[in-house]
């Protein structure tokens, strides 16, 4: 019943502010030093995801300071690292519950005033209207400049380069030079420290000197294979790349759909499961915040999508890739495999 609230109340959201601002460029503008990111969400992914954002905006201005607009506790632990965040605004995940605090983080954020306000995503009602309420010249409320065709224009249809993409477009009307290139990857900015702790958990529970491939067998709803599919790639992946060990990363759960037959790592401390990955050579998993992570943590990285979405949610960057993969067979899947570990 609580779900079927829920899910109205966002329906009924979104439609109340859909058409709640529209892109502001006021005045001739000035030397950008503040900067506001909203993206009101507490999933792990979803956060993850505007990492290539604040990197872009730094890149960008240099000089400025990023606050950003969340929802729950985990961007402090994401962005622990960007040294150009200033204020994290963490609205609470139960804002019925904390009605107190969540109208507090309403009212500091409209005591503030910036130079530049992003809001990530447009069909976020809460981000719209943030950045309606939010004194500064410059408003981006995540409306696309340009048309296009997301089917055939993978950069524009992604979650994390869109925004990217669209602050180019936007900066260009505003009279600003943007940045040009690559999109940003996914990052979480491990330190050395984190990376040497991580690899030496791995080598602790792999053993020999073996590289290691890690594989993340769960995942949500209809993007969770079965337990049956995963045995036989976990048996299949043994016996074609015997000269790798193969480990498995476990869910907050703490369930496993290979029945844990692989020596398994768990952890609830995201950093520290983040700094295990970048020493694999290769991870595989389906579409999940656990699969964003791996590629925050800049190793590469094989998402699999039952759900034709992958234009969306596929992992980029270091030789990273998305494969629909809707049955059982899994020839196309070892054919990649293959390429990552050879290439």
């Amino acid at each position: 019943m609580l779900e079927k609230v829920n899910r109205f109340r966002k329906f009924l959201m979104m439609r109340l502010t859909k058409n709640v601002g529209c892109n502001k460029i006021a005045g001739k503008q000035c030397s950008i030093k503040r900067i506001l990111i909203c993206r009101p969400n507490h999933r792990l992914g979803n956060m993850l995801l505007i990492t290539p954002l604040v990197q872009e905006a730094s890149r960008t201005f240099p000089d400025a300071t990023i606050d950003i607009f969340v929802k729950g506790g985990v961007a402090n632990v994401i962005f622990q690292n960007y040294t150009c965040i200033g204020q994290i605004f963490q609205l609470p995940k139960k804002h019925f519950s904390q009605l107190l605090d969540y109208l507090g983080k309403w009212f500091k954020l409209k005591a503030k005033k910036y130079d530049l306000v992003i809001n990530v995503s447009p069909k976020s009602s809460s981000g719209r209207l943030a950045t309606k309420i939010t004194r500064a010249p410059l408003k981006l409320y995540g409306d696309m400049q340009e048309a296009t065709n997301c089917r055939k224009d993978t950069e524009m249809c992604h979650i994390a380069k869109y925004p990217v993409h669209n602050l180019r477009q936007f900066l260009v009307k505003a009279g600003i030079t943007p940045q040009t290139g690559e999109v940003p990857t996914i990052n979480m900015k491990l330190s050395e420290e984190e990376l040497r702790a991580g690899n030496k958990k791995l080598k602790e529970l792999a053993g020999g000197d073996k590289p290691v491939i890690s594989i993340f067998t769960f995942a949500t709803g209809a993007k969770c294979y079965e337990t049956d599919w995963w045995e036989k790639t976990y048996a299949k992946l043994k016996a074609e790349y015997p000269g790798y060990t193969i480990i498995e990363i476990l869910p907050v759960e703490n369930v496993s759909q290979i029945n844990f037959k692989a020596p398994s790592f768990y952890s609830r401390d995201i950093r520290e499961i983040a700094s295990v990955i970048a020493s694999t050579v290769l991870f595989i998993g389906a579409d999940s915040g656990i699969m964003h992570l791996a590629s925050a943590s800049q190793t590469t990285v094989i998402g699999l999508f039952s759900l034709k979405n992958s234009r969306i949610y596929a992992p980029y960057g270091n030789n990273s890739e998305g494969i629909y993969l809707p049955s059982p067979d899994t020839t196309e899947l070892f054919r990649l495999i293959s390429s990552k570990l050879n290439g």
